[in-house]
């Protein structure tokens, strides 16, 4: 018998007008077959792909088509959000995709999205350069930017025209997968943690005008923050100098070079590291700073500057020193090893990390594949085992990341 993972769930499948959208049958079977209720959404568009008997057929629900259907007497979109644990949009089309980063309400499923109550999955599907164009990636970037909706692919691989590329709807089985993934992170398993999270670049000063920094968002950082809060905890965000939103429901803490960050992490964490469950250092740390910045700008009349570097603080390293001599098995500590190289290659930085670190899971990622993306492709290693490489979108990482760190406060 297969396992009832989506037992007493009700998933709104929405389907939008793509020639994907066949896929999307399969979808809802097998959610079906995961124990779930699918309540099935249509457009007029998606009539033209795939007949809505066949989808009430596969979920023996009726197939919900404009925001006045009699079987919702009032608001339609309304009662849907309120009924489903997860909103799933199988496809998502470039235009589905443009009116959810514009908050626009002018069909049943936008104003669903609007009024959901738990997540929202979105499933682009499209020619490849139709993703790849401008704005489509601008409106991909804001809806990651307001962290409601996330996205599930699309992959690589052939489309309907018999191209290839980046814009393929990714396989039924996965997006069930992540459906089940996303539904377990809405489980509150961090109710009265303190989980405290690092985001962002250091700028070190070489002067009042200019600094040495690197090429991090902070997305990723903050990200894990809002998906930590989602989850229950009392969430600490030490950030360094980037322009994103605070998270709902987190305390932020500002800070520029890496001296800064030190010190703010160790405030949250306390003398002894009592203060902390977790600590997810997710920050692109300076690994040096001028070691005498001038006092006013430098003037190019006077010649190339000499700059001294000196070593900035490894704060992670310190802090597990400091966990391994006081013996104890938390805070639960999180790194990153973003390098650059193959996959190979960034195991083996990922994997010596655990002990130069003393933490207990380090997020390897490649720099190419992780910088100014939208996504992110990461391995989670730890001392037992490596899991294999996997692609999702940073608010699924961060579920990855924290699903495993709930699993060592459990343990």
């Amino acid at each position: 018998m297969d396992p009832q993972t989506l037992s007493g769930r009700c998933v709104a499948l929405a389907v939008t007008g793509s020639i994907a959208a066949y896929k999307a049958v399969e979808v809802a079977r097998l959610c079906v077959k995961a124990g779930a209720t699918v309540v099935p959404l249509m457009t007029a568009s998606a009539q033209r792909f795939v007949g809505a008997v066949t989808l009430a057929g596969i979920t023996g629900q009726p197939v919900i088509t404009d925001m006045w259907d009699a079987a919702f007497p009032g608001e339609a979109h309304v009662a849907i959000a309120e009924r489903a644990d997860i909103l799933v949009l199988v496809p998502a089309t470039a235009d589905v995709l443009s009116r959810l980063a514009q908050g626009r309400a002018d069909d049943l499923i936008t104003a669903a999205v609007l009024c959901a109550r738990g997540p929202v999955l979105a499933v682009p599907a499209m020619h490849p350069r139709m993703w790849q164009h401008p704005a489509t990636q601008r409106n991909v970037e804001e809806l990651l930017r307001q962290g409601r909706v996330t996205l599930v692919g699309p992959v690589d691989g052939q489309v309907a025209s018999g191209e290839s590329g980046l814009g393929r709807m990714e396989a039924p089985s996965e997006i069930v997968r992540a459906i089940e993934r996303a539904l377990e992170s809405s489980v509150r398993d961090l109710c009265g943690r303190h989980v405290v999270v690092t985001a962002g670049p250091t700028h070190e000063p070489i002067d009042p005008v200019r600094y040495l920094g690197n090429r991090s968002s902070g997305r990723m950082g903050f990200a894990i923050a809002a998906r930590a809060a989602a989850r229950g905890a009392n969430v600490t965000l030490v950030a360094g100098p980037v322009a994103l939103p605070t998270p709902a429901g987190v305390t932020r803490v500002n800070v520029e070079t890496a001296r800064q960050m030190q010190r703010a992490v160790a405030e949250a964490m306390g003398d002894d590291l009592g203060k902390a469950d977790a600590l997810v250092m997710a920050a692109a740390v300076a690994d040096f700073c001028v070691a005498a910045p001038s006092a006013s700008k430098l003037k190019k009349g006077s010649g190339l500057p000499t700059l001294t570097l000196a070593a900035n603080p490894d704060i992670l390293a310190e802090i597990g020193r400091k966990r391994v001599a006081s013996l104890a098995s938390t805070p639960v500590l999180v790194g990153f090893a973003l390098e650059t190289g193959d996959d190979a290659a960034v195991l083996r930085q990922a994997i010596g990390k655990l002990d130069t670190k003393h933490v207990d899971l380090v997020v390897a990622n490649a720099a190419h594949e992780s910088l100014g993306h939208a996504t992110n492709r990461v391995s989670l290693v730890s001392r037992e085992g490596v899991g294999p490489f996997t692609r999702g979108t940073k608010e699924n990482v961060a579920d990855w990341i924290l699903a495993e760190v709930s699993k060592r406060l459990r343990g």
